[in-house]
């Protein structure tokens, strides 16, 4: 499977990075006067919050982008309403960098979300020193004990954990380990097939207090409609952003009509 295969190659990179810069040195390099920017009160401002993504490639979709400036990307996205930012830098099958982080934090005000196959501590710290102001956790490739600890880590470097789920049982793992922001994801990582409706499904067994995000497959405002009726009020958007030839006016669009969005 896909998903497989990505876990292995992450693990694969992180033996080398930890050879190449041990964790101590990681942690050095975290400056605690930097403080995080509230990724949890961005998704809370009013009744719309789009998580505008940063993607140059999928294994789904292959490149998306051949011009690729996460920067400028970066600030269009947040000039045109954006709550806040997601940043994918995982190497081999997306094309990321956690370089990204950095080169995005010195243009932009909104909060950042690395987007990522987060499998060890290390990496949680690696977010912190980057710039990160929250991480995303894959309940599908975690444990109940390791999600938990996970966002322990996280928290305690001020930052957000948003928890990707994608089915019941994951879900019943998020609410278990307590989660705050809980992401329902539309796309199947084991096949990569998408449906709106598995937030639709979801989103009615979340407990009242915690903050639900839908991500992938959202294409246009009739889709942000209807996740709305469901109660949904933030949504993660990659794909229709990178493949539209004005990404920006593209996200103004998905946010007409709603002054909340903005």
């Amino acid at each position: 499977m896909i998903l497989d295969r990505i876990v292995e190659s992450v693990k694969e990179t992180l033996e080398s990075k930890r050879k190449e810069h041990p964790i101590e040195r990681i942690i050095d390099a975290i400056d605690e006067r930097d403080e995080r920017r509230n990724f949890r009160k961005a998704l809370e401002m009013g009744e719309c919050a789009v998580i505008a993504e940063i993607k140059r490639s999928s294994p789904s979709a292959g490149r998306i982008l051949e011009s690729f400036d996460p920067a400028e990307l970066a600030r269009e996205y947040e000039k045109a309403g954006a709550a806040a930012l997601s940043i994918l830098t995982e190497e081999r099958h997306f094309e990321g960098n956690l370089a990204f982080l950095p080169l995005v934090r010195n243009v932009t005000k909104i909060p950042l979300l690395r987007k990522d196959f987060i499998i060890d501590p290390y990496q949680i710290y690696e977010s912190r020193a980057a710039g990160a102001d929250a991480i995303l956790l894959i309940a599908g490739i975690l444990t109940g004990d390791k999600l938990r600890e996970f966002i322990e880590i996280s928290r305690s470097l001020g930052m957000a954990a948003l928890v990707e789920v994608h089915d019941s049982e994951e879900l019943d793992k998020a609410i278990a380990v307590d989660a705050c922001i809980i992401g329902i994801n539309n796309r199947d990582l084991k096949t990569f097939s998408v449906d709106l409706g598995t937030s639709l499904r979801l989103a009615s067994k979340i407990p009242p207090g915690r903050i639900i995000v839908s991500e992938s497959g959202i294409r246009g405002r009739g889709d942000i409609l209807r996740l709305q009726k469901a109660g949904i009020r933030a949504y993660l958007v990659g794909e229709a952003l990178s493949r539209s030839d004005a990404p920006a006016d593209t996200l103004s669009e998905l946010l007409k009509g709603d002054v909340s969005c903005r």
